[in-house]
């Protein structure tokens, strides 16, 4: 029986857990907190848990000697330091993190040691690869090339649940999610390269219609460049990686972060209440005429979506903060992962959207390629399917023997992405395509 790790007991790890064991395998889920694991595992047979932490390298090194594969679930700054004892062993690896410099230049070392790195084989990234890919492929292999790409992904809320003022909530990685928001976004649209700073990520979302799920806001999704060469579409004049979230989100950070609510600047908070480091960090004389200040702050409105926001954080309170020395970001995310998680009761929901244009010589179509997955109350969240079970089938695959490439790899390849995009077919984990659509459905 072959023995697969798994590193990290997170919000999405159980789905990959379950996958796995019902595939005979034999499973070793190392993590700080035991008790998660063994949730996740419950009383089957070929499932062993274990309590490890990052620091504890020695224990690691005998871990991914004993196993065929380990899938690093790890926040991603650990994945260097598994991928080299991955090469020392000469056994694979699979993660669902994007690639840093320092795994990239770990490609000669792990072709040398006859291992594949397989990394990005989550949702987005992941699916979204695979997916595009599919199509792209498609289009190149009928003569014609990709003059625009739309890619578009967002976990959220299904449409029945009760919103809040964000119009979201939590359904992964809540710091995560928040800390993404200080991103930089850079993109190519209609042959024009566009930068956009962090504190300007949500002033002007794209607006798009998506079948049984209604409008959408889009927002960028960090450097869309890369993938222009990843991708093998030099020709394009867009490529646009974008994130989706209902209306309110995009006005509501964006109001935040001109308040400077999400700076990682650190300062004493002794003795502070909310409203006072709510002043503090927009650089208000103080919290007298609070909400009328932040609005005319912000140019918006004092009874807009930005303070009614604001006042259901409980940002204009008296309570204590009760922090020493620490920052806005740390205290508003704290703030917005208590009030926001999705509750048990509730179904998450995950939309991605490829929008093409594709030429043949002069003769142009639309194609778009969308999923729209819904989590069950009872098993997994769609966040949690969409990420751990690509990944799972990349497992697989790997082990059967069916993916054969050695190195540091994402999957943009056929070998890679048909068998993984045909597996999750089989679990309802499906993009559905529509080709030959007139020029005026594009992304306007």
């Amino acid at each position: 029986m072959k023995k697969v790790l798994i590193l990290g007991a997170g919000m999405v790890v159980k789905p990959i857990v379950t996958y796995l064991l019902e595939k005979d395998y034999q499973v070793t889920v190392a993590t700080r907190t035991k008790s998660k694991a063994d949730k996740m595992i419950g009383d089957h047979p070929n499932g062993t848990s274990m309590a490890w932490t990052v620091d504890d390298e020695e224990t690691l090194d005998r871990l991914v000697e004993e196993h065929e594969l380990t899938v690093s679930l790890l926040p991603y700054a650990y994945h260097a330091m598994v991928a080299r004892l991955c090469i020392k062993h000469k056994k694979n690896m699979v993660t669902t993190s994007y690639v840093q410099p320092e795994m990239k230049a770990l490609d000669a070392d792990a072709k040398a040691a006859g291992i594949i790195i397989l990394n990005e084989i989550g949702l987005d990234p992941g699916i979204d690869h695979m997916s595009a890919m599919r199509i792209i492929d498609h289009v190149h292999d009928k003569g014609g090339k990709i003059e625009e790409f739309y890619s578009f992904c967002g976990a959220l809320v299904a449409p029945e649940v009760e919103k809040n003022p964000f119009n979201y909530k939590f359904s992964w990685a809540p710091k995560g999610v928040v800390m993404a928001s200080n991103n930089d976004g850079k993109y190519l649209r209609r042959g024009v390269e566009k930068y956009i700073p962090g504190e300007d990520l949500f002033k002007d979302p794209i607006k798009v219609d998506v079948d049984a799920v209604g409008s959408l806001e889009v927002y960028p999704n960090r450097d869309s460049l890369p993938y222009i060469e990843l991708y093998g579409i030099p020709e394009t004049r867009t490529m646009f990686r974008g994130t989706f979230r209902y209306d309110k989100w995009c006005e509501v950070l964006d109001g935040m972060k001109a308040l400077n609510l999400l700076s990682n600047e650190k300062f004493n908070m002794e003795g502070m209440t909310y409203a006072e480091i709510l002043a503090k960090t927009a650089g208000l004389p103080g919290i007298d005429s609070l909400k009328s200040a932040v609005a005319e702050k912000v140019g918006g409105d004092p009874n807009g979506y930005l303070v009614d926001a604001l006042e259901w954080l409980g940002f204009f309170s008296d309570e204590m903060v009760d922090r020493t020395e620490d920052s806005p970001f740390e205290v508003t995310s704290d703030v917005m992962i208590s009030k926001m998680m999705i509750g048990e009761d509730e179904r998450d929901m995950v939309v991605l959207q490829h929008t093409f244009v594709a030429d043949y010589g002069g003769e142009k179509e639309v194609i778009r390629s969308t999923m729209i997955d819904y989590g069950t109350l009872k098993t997994d969240t769609s966040i949690a399917r969409t990420v751990a079970l690509p990944a799972a089938c990349g497992v697989d695959m790997i082990l059967q023997g069916k993916i054969q490439a050695k190195g540091v790899y994402i999957p943009v390849i056929p070998e890679i992405y048909n068998p993984i995009l045909d597996q999750l077919e089989t679990m309802d984990i499906k993009m559905v395509e529509d080709y030959g659509l007139p020029m005026e459905d594009n992304i306007q």
